[in-house]
């Protein structure tokens, strides 16, 4: 851990977490989620299975009102990345706080700062930016981008893909909210990407046959296609899938596909940039650099700012599409997005992350070996899941042992992410090894609960 690091943490007995007084959701969580429910509606699942009113957050704890302190495996559904207020970033907050909120997007000093740190850092030739104030937004943006950029209108993602709420996002994703209607946006489509622990396709010795997918995207396109496509957009890694990797050589085959024919890779980095993987954007661990890529949630650490960001050849389209918005690229914005930059590089946080998921992988494949219905585990850097089975041969889902794994471990003093039988975790890159490892340990004794319970144990 870096210096700076252990500075934040020194005032912090962390043998002392979770800290539970009272049993949980308490009642002045319940009192104020009353309160707030009266008006506010349409939660996620998180806070339907488990509704705490959370008050504080420092590092990687959380405080709800009630006084019970918690253990954060979420970082607020992946965005702080880099622990709740990391001192230096919300300095840099405060300061334009308290100096220039917005200028709509004039050219500011601490823009012109962010945008250098991003050029020199971005792999390739990603030298193009505009900056927005969610992920959504950032992708709708990508996608007119990559509309510009081509002449082409088709846009092809992949299934369990998510990529926003908006409607051309949300067209591309499995993910169907009634509101939109029976229809997704026009020249939106479809198709199967390799999942390792369940694939469509596999070679005779029964491994992930990458080729297949990518041979069944040309009769796909010649088929299903008006043959006009204009982009590939693929999460690197999935999220809202239940952190689902790809097999290493998939996205370097699939970024030579679109090369041949002259189709845009888009990358909507939102949720697995600025470290969380164990590099600057995940597509790195590949050796790939997409055309176009979207960047949020741990770019700001909080603070709601997010970014498209396009190779050289590309970076003109931003003049076609009307780019800029009312919020994006504010100062607050990029003063917080700047000094995650430098966060991550003082601190050494990308080799922090890589060495967290080594951490977590060995206690989680002993976890496998201890109990039945855990059938997959998987982690790049700190981007991990773990999904339940009630059958290791049939891979059967077990969303009930999801549910009811969530909220015991949430009892105990974990703050994490559900998704129906695949347990997610996204927990900060500046965590210690021994509060990874007591937050598994809470998840292992929730399976072991839960195993009991259901009729899965011995």
């Amino acid at each position: 851990m870096s210096k700076t690091s252990a500075s934040y943490w020194a005032h912090v007995d962390l043998s002392k977490y979770p800290n539970m007084k009272v049993p949980a959701p308490g009642p002045e969580s319940k009192a104020w989620h009353e309160r707030c429910t009266r008006h506010f509606k349409g939660l996620s699942s998180q806070v339907k299975l488990f509704p705490v009113a959370f008050e504080s957050g420092h590092g990687c704890l959380l405080r709800d009102v009630d006084g019970n302190e918690y253990i954060d495996f979420s970082s607020g559904i992946y965005v702080t990345t880099l622990g709740h207020c990391h001192p230096k970033i919300t300095e840099a907050v405060r300061k334009y706080a308290g100096t220039l909120m917005n200028a709509h997007d004039f050219t500011t000093p601490i823009k012109a700062r962010l945008m250098e740190k991003m050029a020199a850092t971005l792999p390739g030739d990603l030298n193009g930016f505009q900056l927005y104030d969610c992920g959504t937004a950032a992708v709708e943006a990508g996608l007119r981008v990559c509309r510009a950029a081509t002449g082409k209108t088709e846009l092809i993602s992949g299934f369990n893909d998510f990529h926003g709420k908006t409607y051309g996002a949300v067209s591309l994703a499995e993910f169907r909210d009634p509101a939109y209607g029976p229809t997704r946006a026009p020249g939106s489509h479809l198709v199967p990407r390799p999942n390792p622990y369940r694939p469509l396709w596999t070679k005779a010795d029964g491994t992930i046959d990458t080729d297949k997918y990518i041979a069944f995207y040309d009769e796909y396109i010649a088929r299903a296609t008006v043959n006009h496509v204009a982009a590939f957009v693929m999460e690197p890694i999935q999220g809202w899938g239940g952190s689902v990797i790809p097999p290493d050589d998939f996205f370097p085959k699939l970024r030579t596909y679109c090369d041949e024919r002259k189709i845009l890779l888009m990358c909507d980095e939102v949720l697995t940039s600025m470290g969380r993987t164990g590099k600057w954007l995940a597509t790195e661990h590949w050796d790939v650099v997409p055309d176009v890529v979207t960047l949020g949630k741990g770019f700001g650490n909080g603070f709601p700012v997010t970014a498209v960001a396009v190779r050289e050849p590309y970076k003109e389209s931003f003049e076609k599409i009307s780019a800029s918005s009312s919020y994006g690229g504010n100062p607050m914005a990029c003063a917080a997005a700047l000094a995650c930059f430098e966060v991550i590089e003082e601190e050494q946080l990308l080799a922090r992350a890589q060495h967290l998921e080594q951490v977590a992988m060995k206690y989680m494949k002993g976890m496998m070996g201890r109990h039945k219905i855990v059938g997959d585990v998987r982690a790049k850097g700190c981007l991990m899941g773990i999904e339940l089975v009630k059958d290791r041969a049939a891979k059967t889902p077990f969303d009930e042992a999801g549910k009811r794994v969530y909220q015991k471990a949430f009892s105990k003093g974990l703050a994490w992410i559900p998704a129906g039988h695949i347990l997610r975790m996204s927990p900060a890159i500046v965590m210690e090894d021994e509060v990874l490892i007591k937050g598994l340990e809470m998840i292992e004794d929730a399976i072991g609960e839960t195993e009991k319970e259901l009729g899965y144990a011995g």
